[in-house]
């Protein structure tokens, strides 16, 4: 039991260092950069109140469960920003590599739990990998048109950019993706993001 506990402990540890992993969306009101603690926690919360717009039934518990430990690969593979063309390309490697060794801390049952609902995030094909792909593209972009599209600007991202990363969210809801549309809309009417 002991060496059990342990090695929660030491994955619980590793956990915070989320904590300083921080993104490229800064928080609303022009706040600092979020991090990915932050993030992830925001997202769960999201899939608590939103499931009810996801296209088929979820089990909110996975997909809750998904959205907390998705981005723990970022502690070592580091943020790779969504726009990002040249970090993309070696995304999947980097955080292959840092899934192995941060779940490889826990018991081997909950590292395997945790290294499928992983898995099963990157893979996008489950009604529940699909919603929390909803939540992980909705967050950002409210945190985006609160902030008056600031971050948008700074990087000088284009509605196709926009467009392109959200291909598959009207297959995990609909009703998300229409309200994400007019945001979108909002703001390249307001400059925000180029039209190109």
């Amino acid at each position: 039991m002991n060496e059990r506990l342990e090695k929660q402990a030491a994955f619980m540890l590793e956990a915070d260092k989320a904590k300083n992993i921080f993104r490229q969306t800064h928080l609303s009101g022009h706040g600092r950069n979020e991090n990915d603690a932050e993030h992830s926690w925001h997202m769960a919360l999201m899939a608590f109140l939103l499931s009810e717009h996801a296209n088929q039934e979820v089990d909110q518990l996975r997909v809750i469960k998904m959205l907390l430990i998705h981005d723990l690969v970022e502690i070592d593979a580091g943020d790779t920003y969504a726009y990002d063309d040249a970090g993309n390309e070696t995304k999947r490697q980097r955080e292959e590599k840092a899934a192995d060794r941060i779940f490889g801390l826990l018991p081997e049952d909950q590292e395997r739990e945790l290294r499928e609902l992983w898995e099963e995030f990157e893979a996008y094909e489950t009604p529940e990998a699909l919603f929390a792909h909803v939540l992980d593209n909705f967050q950002p972009l409210t945190l985006n048109d609160a902030n008056g599209g600031n971050d948008w600007k700074e990087h000088q991202v284009k509605k196709s950019q926009i467009l392109k990363r959200n291909e598959k969210t009207e297959q995990g809801s609909a009703g998300i993706w229409k309200y994400m549309k007019q945001m979108i809309e909002r703001n390249v009417e307001a400059g925000a993001i180029i039209d190109e």
